[in-house]
C-alpha cells in the first residue's frame, strides 16, 4: 500500500512567528549575565539551530568576550526558564497558517513538525496555539540522537507520520532547513517570511512561497504524489 502524501514543517519562523518570545528569552539570558540586549530584528537572523546556538550568537553580539562553556550553560538557564514560562505570550500563527493546516488535513495529506527546538518546548507551544493533535509526528532537537541539517531528522519525521520520503515534501525557511531537505532529497518549499539570514536566492529550493495561500500550488509543482490530493482553492 502506497503511504499517504506526508507534509513535514519547520515550526519556528515558518508556521509562527515566535521571534517576539525568543528575542525577550535572550535578552532576558543576555541581561542576567550582564550584557546589552539585542535588537528584535537582529535576533529573527539568529534563530534555527536551537536554544544554544541562538543564545550564543547573542553572546557574539553582545561583547567581545570569549563565550566560553560556562558562560553559554547559565545564560542557556535563564534563556529556557524565562522561554517556557512565556512561550506563547507574542508567537502566533503567521497569516494563513491555520487554513493551511485545515486544508491539508481535509484531504488526507499527512502533517508532522521537525524541528530544531525541544520537543518539549515544541509541544508546549502546540498546545498554547490550540494546534495539539494537529501533526501525526512531532519530533524536536532532542527526540533522536541527531538534529538537523542531518538528514535523518527529517527521514524520521516522514516515518513518524507514516510517510515516505519518496512522496512527501519539507517547508522551512532556513538554510538549515534548505541543506536537510536536500540531503534527504526530499522536496523544498521555502516560505519567505521567516528567519532567513542568508539570501534566499542562494537557498536550493523547489518551490518558494510569501503566504501560505500559495501552498497548494507549490504542492502541486514539487512532489506529483500531492497531485490527486491538492485539490481546491486554499485561500
Amino acid at each position: 500500500m502506497t503511504p499517504a502524501p506526508t507534509l513535514a514543517f519547520d515550526l519556528d519562523g515558518t508556521l509562527v512567528d515566535t521571534a517576539p518570545d525568543l528575542t525577550a528569552a535572550l535578552n532576558h539570558a543576555l541581561a542576567m549575565l550582564g550584557r546589552p540586549p539585542v535588537p528584535p530584528e537582529s535576533v529573527r537572523t539568529m534563530v534555527g539551530q536551537g536554544a544554544r546556538r541562538l543564545l550564543e550568537r547573542g553572546l557574539a553580539a553582545t561583547g567581545p568576550e570569549e563565550a566560553v562553556p560556562a558562560l553559554i550553560e547559565a545564560g542557556l538557564a535563564h534563556f529556557l526558564a524565562h522561554y517556557r514560562a512565556n512561550i506563547a505570550a507574542r508567537s502566533r500563527p503567521f497569516p494563513g497558517a491555520d487554513d493551511a493546516l485545515d486544508w491539508l488535513a481535509a484531504r488526507g495529506i499527512g502533517l508532522a513538525i521537525c524541528t530544531n527546538k525541544p520537543e518539549a518546548l515544541t509541544h508546549a507551544l502546540l498546545e498554547a496555539l490550540g494546534w495539539h493533535g494537529r501533526f501525526a509526528a512531532i519530533l524536536g532537537a532532542d527526540s533522536r540522537p541527531w538534529k538537523k541539517p542531518d538528514p535523518r531528522h527529517l527521514l524520521d519525521t516522514i516515518a513518524a507520520a507514516g510517510g515516505a520520503a519518496a512522496t512527501s515534501a519539507y517547508v522551512g525557511d532556513s538554510p538549515t532547513d534548505a541543506a536537510t531537505a536536500a540531503a534527504a532529497a526530499v522536496p523544498f518549499i521555502f516560505v519567505t517570511h521567516g528567519y532567513c539570514e542568508a539570501a534566499p536566492a542562494t537557498l536550493s529550493a523547489q518551490a518558494r512561497i510569501d503566504h501560505f495561500s500559495e501552498l497548494a500550488a507549490a504542492l502541486e509543482k514539487v512532489q506529483p504524489a500531492f497531485s490527486a490530493a491538492a485539490k481546491g482553492p486554499l485561500r
